[in-house]
């Protein structure tokens, strides 16, 4: 029997130390952008055409139980570098009525609105209809997505580690 062949968008970094590595990059690829169209068109669905994937991410980091965010804690939690992409991000929220920003000291803190908060519902809705039942139905075991998870979060240590070699370079 013949060994499958790595599926990778490219030989030439899978010819290193780590084949593996380069199939789960291009898994990543390949879900990174399935999970970035659906954010965009299931946002549409509930009601909120026009928000990019890092403005529904934003919209949920905030709405997160009900307390208002830091905007450093966006940041954080997002692992977002560019704090002008979520200022951008949370401008576009705010003029849309999905958010409130206020100031604690020089803190910038962001809170969902009502119409916030009932668009995180029915995104969670439209979500638990048409994905969450059929990834239950007819995908991989809960405890196999847990797995997944556990392993995408060790392996961006490794990549922020990576990355901030490659900055000494």
């Amino acid at each position: 029997m013949v060994e499958p062949r790595p599926v990778v968008s490219s030989a030439h970094l899978a010819a290193g130390a780590s084949p593996g590595l380069s199939e789960v990059e291009y898994g990543l690829i390949l879900a990174g952008h399935a999970f970035q169209r659906w954010m965009v068109l299931c946002a549409a669905a509930a009601g909120a055409p026009g928000l990019s994937p890092t403005e529904v991410l934003i919209l949920h980091t905030v709405h997160h139980r009900g307390r208002p965010k830091r905007q450093a804690e966006i940041l954080l939690a997002l692992a977002i570098e560019d704090a002008h992409i979520a200022t951008y991000a949370i401008r576009k929220l705010e003029g849309a009525g999905l958010v409130v920003t206020s100031r604690a000291g020089k803190e910038k803190l962001v809170t969902a609105t009502a119409a916030g908060a009932a668009f995180c519902a029915r995104y969670a809705e439209v979500r638990e209809r048409l994905l969450a039942g059929a990834v239950r139905d007819s995908g991989p075991p809960a405890a196999s997505l847990r797995e997944a998870a556990g392993l995408l979060r060790t392996l961006s240590g490794f990549y922020d580690q990576a990355s901030r070699a490659a900055t000494t370079l």
